[in-house]
């Protein structure tokens, strides 16, 4: 895309770890995509470790923002989930922008902020899968002929697109590829029922006939989407 500054590597530790010293050395710009072949740390959430092996994509997107945005990971979520559909693959999202094929998790996504950016790292398996003791992975090889240009072609245009869209829109989509829904999960000790988000990007949850409103990246779902829902301090 035009509007983009596409930096690419065969082999590095880790794009957003590459993205995030560009911006502490004042070498970022808006629209900035730092791509690579192969990363030796790549990571996921709260540390975790992405293997990375040659022939998926990895790709941390730079974005300028004015302020942090709550309603950001079901943006990053559509996104990716309207560029699978265009290949012919049916998605799932596992809240909040995890992305599933069949029950197995084929995308993630780290959201990180430095300065006046947003760092949107996502990492798509597509020719490999890693096997994960706590969920079952797959690859967009299983379903359908995905080049890798392509797919990053359409993210960009689709990260532009529903990061300009009404949040109404995103979370129509986000509730219609959504997993989980009226299932019972853990929140603070209790069995709740996970109804949905809000038109603010508040999850929704029901315990009884009383509804719970907990915001934000500060919630963490477990691997399993039935599982425990807990609030980070």
């Amino acid at each position: 895309m035009a509007n983009y500054k596409v930096i690419s590597f065969d082999k590095i530790s880790s794009t957003q770890t590459y993205a995030i010293n560009m911006i502490a050395d004042g070498r970022a710009g808006d629209h900035t995509v730092i791509m690579a072949e192969a990363q030796t740390a790549g990571r996921g959430r709260y540390k975790r470790q992405w293997v990375s092996h040659h022939g998926n994509l990895y790709a941390s997107f730079i974005y300028h923002i004015e302020e942090r945005d709550p309603k950001l990971s079901y943006v990053i979520a559509v996104a990716i989930a309207e560029s699978l559909i265009a290949f012919g693959i049916r998605p799932e999202i596992k809240w909040p922008n995890d992305i599933l094929i069949d029950g197995k998790k084929v995308s993630g996504t780290l959201t990180e902020y430095a300065g006046n950016f947003v760092i949107i790292g996502i990492g798509i398996n597509i020719k490999s899968n890693p096997t994960v003791q706590k969920y079952q992975t797959t690859k967009l090889d299983n379903y359908a002929t995905v080049s890798k240009n392509d797919l990053l072609n359409l993210l960009m245009k689709n990260l532009d697109k529903w990061r300009n869209a009404d949040f109404l829109e995103v979370r129509d989509l986000w509730m219609k590829l959504a997993v989980g829904l009226n299932k019972q999960v853990k929140y603070r000790g209790e069995m709740v029922e996970l109804i949905g988000i809000n038109e603010q990007g508040a999850l929704i949850l029901r315990s009884g006939t009383k509804y719970v409103l907990a915001y934000g990246d500060e919630i963490v779902m477990s691997d399993s989407y039935s599982g425990d829902l807990k609030i980070r301090p």
